[in-house]
């Protein structure tokens, strides 16, 4: 990941050893981490983040997965084991303030932690952008999206389970893209098959997979460009682009990705 980078990401380590504080702490995840297509969004991120000059750090090796893909799958003893070693370490550092790409990690971090020890403000990237443009310090440049179609598929744990339906859509907007919703949207939004710990094993026999399905609300927008902002999510619409033989015109893109071209 780091060799797209023309600039060092000091890790938490690095800031104690000097005495400081980041502004805040960017939890990468395992996707963010390990994933081919979805490290291009951490590096998005922490582009748009350098280029604006938010003060911020990651864990790096001292990161390990919340626990969330664990629980999930009825793996209790994992999921307590990898949140406590994770919080100890965050509170350690004294962290306050996280922001994570994944809503996995988000929610996990958000709502599940603090009954641990672990109590910290945990925003989403789509949030935290949001936020820094309500405050001016993202500026983008409109007009590159003018005239082009943009739909943006809400990820279960970041809509309907924690609320979060406008900053993503603000943020398509901010670029001058035309919104188009799909049919099933916002807290009627249709799950992309990935959650439950479904990303990590072979879907039940059925009449279609999930993800085929939501792609088929996606193309009926007429949208070429196909918002995310999930790494489960990406996977399964790009899957579901290919089942539809449509990747050569129809892109799936994070919003970071999309932000970082117009600033």
């Amino acid at each position: 990941m780091t060799e797209e980078l023309t600039f060092k990401v000091p890790t938490m380590a690095d800031l104690s050893a000097a005495g400081k504080e980041p502004e805040i702490l960017f939890w990468v995840g395992c996707a963010g981490s390990f994933d081919d297509r979805y490290k291009k969004v951490t590096v998005s991120f922490a582009k748009i983040l350098n280029k604006i000059g938010v003060d911020f750090a990651v864990l790096g090796t001292e990161e390990a997965c919340t626990g969330d893909p664990a629980r999930r799958a009825g793996n209790e003893f994992s999921f307590q084991m990898l949140a406590m070693q994770n919080i100890e370490v965050l509170n350690s550092y004294g962290i306050k303030r996280i922001v994570t790409a994944c809503p996995h990690c988000f929610n996990t971090l958000k709502n599940e932690y603090p009954e641990l020890g672990g109590n910290y403000d945990v925003v989403h990237h789509s949030e935290y952008l949001q936020e820094l443009l309500d405050t001016g310090r993202l500026v983008v440049k409109g007009g590159g999206f003018k005239g082009e179609k943009i739909t943006f598929h809400d990820s279960c744990y970041l809509g309907r389970a924690n609320d979060v339906f406008e900053a993503p859509r603000e943020l398509i907007k901010a670029l001058d893209a035309e919104l188009v919703e799909m049919k099933r949207c916002r807290s009627n939004g249709l799950c992309c098959g990935a959650g439950g710990g479904q990303m990590f094993k072979e879907p039940e026999t059925g009449k279609k997979d999930v993800n085929v399905e939501r792609i088929e609300d996606a193309l009926e927008t007429g949208a070429k460009t196909i918002a995310v902002g999930c790494p489960f999510c990406m996977t399964m619409m790009s899957d579901g682009v290919k089942n539809k033989e449509r990747e050569h015109e129809v892109k799936v893109f994070d919003l970071a990705e999309l932000l970082l071209e117009h600033i």
